[in-house]
């Protein structure tokens, strides 16, 4: 009876460690992971199958070119021509895409950056985004994961701001492919840059 018993359990938990790594395997998490492995190999290719960079920066430059006023906590001077971004959208998405691109290849926002072709306007993404992730942050936990029944997903990432001694949660739209997810955009960038300026505005008050 006993030996029945324990075959039932152990029966039951290979079912249910297949269960989570089909699960793992096929889910949002492990495609994000899946990106985060290509970055570190510097795999332009695997990275672009799991992120779509250039649909993350476009929607990036809509949700900043809402908040101008911001932005001028967290960059002085630097907002007075948010204005027009979104005129310059298609064009900053696909330098965007190149900026990301020679960050994968060689691991160096600052090779990225001076990679970028020189224009009127010129916008780095890999700075923006600094300005929310700063370069001391550190990933912290998969916060959430929603998976709906539309093939569609969202993740939210927890990331220290040693800045502002808080944590903050990036939200990632991932869509189903075939046989993986694959990031979108960013849903709320907007709100974060808010935050941040909430926090940097109290830094400021303190000293």
């Amino acid at each position: 009876m006993k030996k029945t018993l324990l075959l039932g359990v152990l029966l039951l938990l290979l079912a249910g460690g297949y269960w989570y790594y089909r699960s793992m395997s096929s889910g949002p998490q492990y495609s994000l992971l899946k990106a985060a492995a290509a970055a570190q190999a510097h795999d332009v290719a695997a990275f672009e199958q799991y992120v779509d960079i250039e649909s993350v920066a476009s929607g990036i430059v809509d949700q900043v070119t809402t908040q101008s006023t911001t932005l001028k906590l967290l960059n002085p001077g630097g907002a007075a021509f948010m204005g027009s971004l979104r005129l310059l959208k298609p064009q900053l998405a696909a330098a965007a895409r190149k900026e990301v691109q020679r960050y994968v290849e060689t691991g160096s926002v600052e090779a990225a950056v001076a990679a970028q072709p020189k224009r009127a306007v010129n916008v780095s993404i890999l700075g923006l985004a600094g300005k929310v992730v700063s370069p001391d942050s550190k990933f912290k936990d998969v916060k959430y994961v929603k998976e709906e029944d539309n093939g569609q997903a969202l993740v939210g990432l927890e990331f220290t701001q040693p800045k502002y001694d808080t944590t903050l949660v990036l939200e990632l739209k991932m869509l189903k492919r075939d046989d993986h997810w694959q990031v979108k955009q960013v849903t709320n960038t907007g709100e974060l840059i808010r935050h941040v300026a909430r926090l940097e505005k109290q830094r400021m008050l303190g000293k």
